[in-house]
């Protein structure tokens, strides 16, 4: 009974931090209180405007809830403006109805509005077929703005959370199924290895390439959760961290997609009852690709631990495990060389085995991950100087300076 309720509790928990649940009860109440404030300012009876851009505009993170304000209250202000002016010179028929769409699309694509172009034609068209025209334009563009202001102002006062705990589970999990896809293929190295067998762990490794595609969903979810946030002072280093890290798995898991490819190759040249490698060198292989794996959730929860006397632990591990794993690549290694020398039929398969490794651990080295790390921290550095540049001369010129 206990039990029960404390899964139940654990579970609610986990649907409450879920991004959908938290981006629909930010919704709902923003769009409420738009509307609130709406009825006292705006002259229309229902101004269901202003809670319909606060629905847009309301997103799971404070950064893109600003951009899309911007583009959403610019969409709205050009519909109102396009209609403003054909409204002048010509009244509401199917021609010009055609027209002002035509118009309100093209004119979209300049504006930068992104997903919002039809929202620009569909401003133009609620405010032209409007009797009081000028009244029932200030309206338009007034809920417009309270739903954008409403929306950010809630994000503002009620931050949204920080996903990056998120992210950094997704990617643990996903080098925890690379590690247990290979401790699986290393369980099967010293026994008989059918081609369908092999064949089988080659189609799980080609899962592990589709589950990068929802990983890095997430992961571009916490980079804008940590963009513009008042709570996290070196969202810049975090991010990078994390997108680092990505990477390195990702090469990772392409490279042991390959490694079951060549497995796959290497069960093709043997019989039915033959085993892939003699006793003693599936026993090295199965260390060795144990430490891999090892290494492969070591440097995952690296990435992803924030408490730097976590991490200090999680470097620690990560270090022992590449330690172990080149330690018994050069066992392997040697094993592999008196057999090719005995049986030389497939030795490009086993050289290709062992680029693979190297592939690997040369990817978790911790001295490469540092470089790595430096690099993309330089480059987004300079990237930042140039912008800050461009802006400086903006305000020269905005003064008369330049």
């Amino acid at each position: 009974m206990f039990g029960d309720s404390v899964s139940v509790t654990a579970y609610l928990r986990r649907r409450l931090k879920d991004p959908v649940v938290v981006l629909t009860v930010r919704a709902t109440v923003a769009a409420t209180l738009s509307y609130a404030v709406a009825l006292q300012l705006s002259s229309e009876p229902a101004p269901l405007t202003a809670p319909l851009t606060a629905l847009l505009v309301v997103q799971v993170t404070l950064y893109s809830t600003l951009t899309t304000s911007i583009r959403r209250v610019n969409s709205v202000v050009v519909g109102v403006l396009i209609a403003i002016g054909f409204s002048s010179v010509m009244g509401l028929s199917w021609w010009s109805l055609g027209l002002i769409i035509l118009a309100s699309l093209t004119i979209g694509q300049f504006v930068r509005v992104d997903e919002f172009v039809n929202e620009v034609a569909i401003s133009a068209m609620l405010v032209l077929g409007v009797t009081r025209l000028a009244t029932q334009a200030w309206d338009r563009v007034l809920e417009t703005l309270i739903g954008a202001g409403v929306g950010l102002l809630f994000n503002l006062v009620f931050a949204p959370p920080v996903w990056v705990d998120t992210a950094g589970e997704s990617i643990e999990d996903l080098a925890r199924r690379a590690r247990h896809l290979l401790l699986r293929i290393a369980e099967e190295l010293g026994g008989p290895t059918p081609v369908e067998q092999a064949a089988a762990r080659l189609h799980e490794a080609r899962k592990l390439d589709q589950a990068i595609a929802d990983v890095d969903a997430a992961l571009r979810q916490a980079e804008d959760s940590l963009r513009l946030n008042p709570r996290i002072s070196e969202g810049l280093l975090s991010r990078l961290v994390l997108r680092t890290g990505l990477d390195t798995l990702e090469i990772c898991v392409v490279v042991v997609r390959v490694l079951a490819r060549s497995l796959t190759d290497l069960a093709k040249r043997r019989g039915e009852d033959e085993r892939l490698f003699p006793p003693d060198v599936a026993l090295a292989l199965e260390e060795l690709l144990t430490h891999i794996g090892g290494a492969l959730v070591s440097f995952a929860v690296l990435v992803s631990t924030q408490v730097s006397s976590n991490a200090e632990e999680a470097e620690d591990r990560l270090a022992a495990e590449l330690s172990a794993a080149w330690g018994s690549r050069e066992r392997v290694a040697q094993m592999l060389l008196r057999r090719v020398q005995e049986h030389p039929e497939a030795w490009q398969l086993h050289g290709s085995l062992l680029a693979e490794i190297d592939r690997i651990l040369d990817e978790l080295d911790l001295e490469h991950r540092g470089r790595r790390l430096m690099e993309e921290l330089d480059r987004a550095s300079v990237a930042n100087r140039e912008r800050f540049t461009r802006l400086g001369r903006l305000r020269r010129f905005a003064r008369g300076e330049g």
